[in-house]
């Protein structure tokens, strides 16, 4: 795994949804964490909102999003834990064309490094939507930070070898 400087970067359009009952702009230093990360990686942040843990007011904004032809991918933070609020798994079921089993698989690996056995708690995961990744982080910012900077940063980043999820995207529609 390496970023092949010889290639040429490949910003995308990334939009950010904070999923919390708790968070108003004022609070969502998670969704802060990432939006830096977003831009200061070189892509551009196209739409940004907070939901309530609401698994219908989610789908609609990722529907929304997956038709939008600003948006290449979706990163969501919150609404991925065990309680009966935490429903962003079962909105992007619902929107879902592919899982991408490995993202929560290996997010899991990562976060098992930081907070141990605690990360089984975790159910972060990603799918790809008509064409649009969508990727959802607990919503702590430790979450953010192992999610982006170990994970999200070189897929998302077109310079990655061997492969990255940006070359896939001409193709993520084929049928």
């Amino acid at each position: 795994m390496a970023i092949d400087t010889k290639r040429t970067f490949r910003p995308i359009n990334i939009a950010l949804l904070t999923v919390s009952d708790t968070r108003g702009p004022d609070e969502d230093t998670s969704g802060d964490l990432l939006a830096e990360r977003i831009t200061s990686a070189g892509h551009k942040l196209t739409a940004r909102t907070i939901l309530k843990d609401d698994a219908d007011l989610i789908e609609v904004q990722l529907r929304a999003w997956m038709a939008d032809p600003q948006v290449d991918a979706v990163v969501s933070t919150g609404g991925t834990g065990l309680t009966g609020r935490d429903v962003t798994p079962e909105a992007l079921d619902r929107v879902k064309t592919r899982e991408i089993p490995g993202f929560g698989e290996l997010f899991r690996w990562v976060s098992f490094k930081t907070i141990g056995t605690s990360t089984i708690q975790s159910r972060a995961c990603a799918v790809v939507a008509d064409g649009t990744y969508i990727f959802a982080l607990p919503g702590s910012n430790g979450a953010v930070r192992d999610g982006w900077d170990m994970i999200l940063s070189e897929q998302l980043d077109s310079r990655n070898r061997p492969c990255n999820f940006v070359e896939l995207m001409p193709r993520l529609k084929e049928v």
